[in-house]
């Protein structure tokens, strides 16, 4: 049985996703905006983005107003419960920009620095992830009622479909490009989908073998990162390490060493 607070934490972070979600898929303007930019021109912020994570610190700050928050469009509240809210507001900023449907809303709850509860939600998929600590990851979506989610059986690297993502600073992106030419033909096939998010998630809805991505933050990460966990898949960063900006990679139990492995003898962390 899951903790009352952990549960808790989740209905919150789902009314929120559910809500930010809402916004972001109805109220997209035509003449849709760059606020401002991120690590370069290619990667922007769009007001979309402000707005929702305005939406979901103001909700969640009237029923938990000592948590802290850490958020991509720069929420930064340290709190006194000992719980704070990591927040992607809008994860394929570039997919919204463009009319893509690959977008999603993540935001995690973590109490005393562990992540113990995750929603990514995606509007044009038509899809909820979630995942409390120790209950497993579940969806909803065009089925009746809530699936749980597992990750696909163990299969071996070279029948496995993996996806992955390109940063938005060239020099770095094509570092990634040469470790992806590397990778192709060691693989059944290679995705590219834009929210690290959903990839983590599609990952724990068996719809993915592995994923792997260098430069992520840590709100990019900590729901999905649960939800895939909580399916059944391993994740990390470099071997030994946990998820982290040099190196995330989530798969099933029989593609992530192998992957991690080749991901390391290749230098995918390097500059």
């Amino acid at each position: 049985m899951t903790d009352p607070l952990h549960q808790e934490l989740l209905a919150l972070a789902q009314e929120a996703a559910h809500k930010a979600g809402a916004l972001l898929r109805d109220g997209r303007p035509a003449d849709l905006a760059v606020a401002a930019t991120k690590s370069s021109p290619i990667d922007v912020v769009t007001e979309m983005d402000i707005a929702a994570e305005k939406l979901i610190t103001g909700l969640i700050s009237e029923q938990r107003p000592d948590d802290g928050f850490l958020g991509e469009e720069g929420a930064s509240v340290e709190g006194t419960s000992g719980v704070r809210w990591v927040i992607d507001p809008l994860d394929g900023t570039v997919n919204y920009l463009y009319g893509l449907p690959t977008w999603s809303v993540s935001i995690a709850a973590e109490l005393h620095g562990e992540t113990v509860a995750g929603v990514v939600a995606a509007p044009m998929r038509g899809e909820t992830f979630h995942a409390v600590l120790g209950g497993g990851a579940w969806a909803t979506g065009a089925w009746e009622g809530e699936r749980r989610l597992t990750c696909r059986s163990a299969a071996p690297l070279e029948q496995a479909l993996v996806s992955t993502g390109f940063n938005y600073v060239t020099e770095v992106r094509s570092h990634q490009a040469d470790v992806a030419q590397k990778l192709i033909p060691l693989l059944r096939d290679i995705r590219r989908g834009g929210s690290a998010a959903v990839d983590l998630c599609d990952v724990a809805a068996g719809r993915l073998d592995g994923y792997y991505e260098r430069g992520l933050n840590p709100w990019d990460l900590a729901a999905g990162d649960l939800i895939a966990r909580e399916a059944g898949a391993l994740t990390g960063g470099r071997p030994g390490e946990r998820p982290a900006r040099d190196l995330a990679i989530a798969g099933t139990p029989g593609v992530f060493e192998p992957l991690q492995r080749l991901l390391e003898d290749f230098g995918a962390w390097h500059d």
